[in-house]
């Protein structure tokens, strides 16, 4: 059985695909999945960079998806045949956050989804989204899920809410689509004339270079008619959070989902005070959330948007393309 192993100090030099044991048969509660494709996320090319010093033979990649082979004793939800998609905290199945860290979490604390074959506990995974390809179901996992937990699950998104998404990677096109799903209004901002016009294409109402308007949350205001975006989903950090704060409306909640920009700086607290909005930090979502969003995405008609696809042994270049910032939506391997 083929799989992708990193070899510390890690390094997209230090990807090799390698020959493991077969993955063998599940036993009570497990099922044992074929798997086919997996999507990358700045967690997998944090892991993978080698700037989180993976352990030396860890199997990256939180995302897989595939094909049931075999189900355990007590496996109620699945069957052979169903294609299903993998969960990023297994071990968080519903209700509030219960995790802060990535010790169970496949790809940085426990092997990953880069092999073709894995055997696991059945919450594991969910059921993919009917009629989706294993690379479109892939996408889930963490981009598709983290836009949802930010837009709907803790931002309480609603038909005629304002949404600001920033740049144009994973989440935040996941972003736009499920907003425009949900019959949002849509503020989406990138550095890229082109990308801008292709986020449009998605439904975006409203687009801003924040290149040249670095006033950007200003310029949000304006465009609501003074009143701000009612969900924010930031993904810069520090370097762009004190214009999102100018941007969410009074009373307005703003997902604090990445550090693109720095780990650390300052927040102009007096403003979000005087904004009285929320910032909330958050790390993906629960199975339960996951189950949700399929249910959505099925019956919405959504389908994710692929930039580029290769193949498991050619993990290295993906993230080297990755990390090159060129790509628009999501980057997906397969096999």
């Amino acid at each position: 059985m083929k799989a992708v192993k990193i070899a510390a100090p890690g390094g997209f030099d230090k990807l090799n695909l390698v020959d493991i044991d077969d993955a063998g048969q599940p036993g009570p509660g497990e099922i044992r999945v074929r798997l086919h494709a997996t999507s990358l996320n700045f967690h997998d090319l944090i892991v993978c960079s080698g700037q989180s010093k993976p352990a030396d033979g860890r199997i990256p990649m939180s995302d897989g998806a595939g094909v049931v082979e075999a189900v355990g004793e007590g496996v109620s939800d699945f069957a052979e045949g169903d294609h299903v998609v993998s969960t990023f905290f297994p071990q968080w199945l519903a209700g509030p956050a219960r995790v802060s860290d990535f010790s169970g979490t496949p790809g940085d604390g426990i092997d990953g989804y880069a092999r073709e074959a894995v055997v696991a506990k059945a919450t594991s995974f969910t059921k993919a989204p009917k009629g989706w390809s294993h690379a479109e179901a892939a996408t889930i996992t963490t981009a598709g899920l983290t836009a949802w937990r930010a837009l709907v699950v803790d931002g309480g998104l609603k038909a005629g809410d304002t949404v600001l998404a920033l740049g144009t990677g994973g989440v935040s096109i996941f972003a736009v689509q499920i907003a425009k799903m949900m019959g949002a209004e849509v503020i989406a901002t990138s550095s890229s004339d082109e990308k801008l016009e292709r986020v449009k294409a998605l439904g975006a109402d409203h687009v801003i270079n924040y290149k040249s308007d670095e006033k950007w949350g200003s310029t949000v205001t304006k465009l609501t008619g003074g009143r701000g975006a009612d969900v924010v989903v930031e993904v810069g950090g520090a370097g762009t959070l004190s214009q999102s704060i100018k941007a969410v409306r009074i009373g307005g909640h703003i997902a604090l989902i990445g550090v693109l920009t720095g780990v650390s700086g300052d927040v102009p607290t007096a403003l979000l005070m005087q904004k009285q909005a929320r910032l909330e930090g958050l790390i993906v979502g629960s199975r339960a959330d996951q189950q949700d969003f399929i249910r959505a995405i099925e019956h919405g008609g959504l389908k994710p948007v692929i930039d580029k696809s290769f193949g498991l042994g050619e993990l290295g270049d993906a993230f080297a393309y990755q990390q090159a910032g060129k790509h628009f939506g999501k980057i997906v391997a397969e096999w």
